[in-house]
């Protein structure tokens, strides 16, 4: 039996009032859920997007303007909305210089993801973008290669178990029990083997310390904001 059950990515709202401090909560709310979603690499660009999305309401529609953020994937991309009450005042595009103090919102907006758009609604109006992520789907893993490899692995180790197919918690916790399990396998191989598992331990995690920091640091088209905008 498959182990493997992919990433929970249900869809969640937030209500706020669009003021300028709002703005950086928002993000942080922003950076916590996508990574817990697993999906770390579209992160800054989605900051960005919610900046500009909420100025956009700040700055068009007025400051105190009852919003919601609504975060959701649609396929393989992540789709950010904003929504609030006044459909006249709709964003546009602007091909605004790199000097300009102003209009350059959903040029940003544009430049980061794979689409946006503004929907009407009879008591609302919703401006949303969709960001890629490079899934394979919807509950795919993120990591490249070696999750990959570790999910081919795990998924023939001690995967084998009865388990409800409705109780996904239950199931991501007999794959959690599987990881250890071949964490401790190797680590008897090790023993076996004469080497120091203390000290391998500590290179590994110093490795993968490393290697999430790098991804993090890494230069993406969404690093423009600081967090604390």
């Amino acid at each position: 039996m498959d182990c493997i059950v992919g990433v929970s990515r249900k869809p969640w709202s937030l209500p706020f009032t669009a003021e300028p401090q709002e703005v950086a909560a928002l993000r942080r709310i922003m950076r916590l859920h996508l990574g817990l979603w697993g999906l770390h690499g579209v992160i800054d660009a989605a900051q960005l997007c919610v900046s500009e999305l909420v100025s956009n309401v700040i700055n068009h529609v007025g400051t105190g303007t009852p919003a919601t953020l609504v975060v959701s994937m649609s396929g393989t991309r992540v789709r950010i909305e904003v929504h609030d009450s006044d459909t006249r005042a709709l964003p546009v595009f602007l091909d605004a210089g790199l000097d300009a103090e102003s209009g350059r919102g959903m040029a940003l907006v544009t430049a980061v993801s794979d689409r946006w758009g503004v929907q009407l609604q009879a008591d609302r109006k919703v401006t949303w973008c969709e960001l890629p992520t490079g899934l394979p789907s919807a509950q795919g893993h993120s990591g490249g290669a070696r999750v990959n490899l570790t999910e081919a692995m795990l998924s023939g180790y001690g995967c084998d178990q009865a388990r409800p197919k409705s109780a996904r918690h239950r199931a991501v916790a007999l794959v959690e029990d599987a990881a250890i399990d071949v964490v401790v396998d190797v680590l008897h191989w090790l023993r076996a083997h004469g080497r120091d598992v203390d000290e391998a331990l500590d290179r590994a995690q110093t490795h993968f310390a490393a290697e999430v920091a790098e991804a993090e640091t890494r230069p993406s088209a969404g690093r423009t904001r600081a967090d604390e905008r």
